[in-house]
């Protein structure tokens, strides 16, 4: 979307392609790498990275350094992703129509804003994270906020 804004018709490189699933009763890392090379079967080239939301709790603490509540769904895990802009996901119904879930909205997304989600993402993950992705490097109009969760927001 940020490329689109920009003018930009070469789109920046995918990092990853997440697949953020909710199976309390499967809570193993190989369940994650089982859906992945489904995945790639279907579409080798793509980046996938399948997470059981429901096993967040189990790697958060090792991975971050402090340790979280357990998520109730998928979108609840969605809806803690490092910045509020990135918080968008679409779900395939079985009806083939699109469920778009966007727990903090899509706002920051359209108006190009990387704001640190505060549900779980302390200053330092943030910074860390606009070191490593080089976000306004990339993408020299986006307005970066650390501290102002957007009013009505959940996030």
């Amino acid at each position: 979307m940020w490329d689109w804004l920009h003018d930009d018709s070469t789109p920046t490189p995918l990092n990853d392609i997440d697949v953020a699933y909710f199976d309390p009763t499967d809570l193993q890392p190989d369940r994650d790498l089982e859906i992945e090379r489904v995945l790639y079967h279907l579409l080798p080239k793509m980046p996938w990275q399948a997470r059981n939301q429901a096993a967040v709790h189990l790697w958060y603490e090792r991975k971050f350094g402090f340790p979280v509540e357990p998520l109730s769904s998928s979108a609840d895990g969605i809806g803690t992703w490092t910045e509020t802009a990135t918080n968008i996901a679409v779900r395939l119904l079985d009806n083939d129509e699109l469920l778009m879930v966007a727990p903090c909205g899509m706002n920051d997304l359209f108006e190009m804003v990387c704001r640190r989600n505060p549900r779980r993402v302390t200053e330092q993950i943030f910074e860390q994270r606009l070191a490593d992705k080089q976000i306004v490097k990339k993408w020299p109009k986006v307005r970066v906020i650390h501290d102002y969760p957007r009013e009505g927001s959940s996030c």
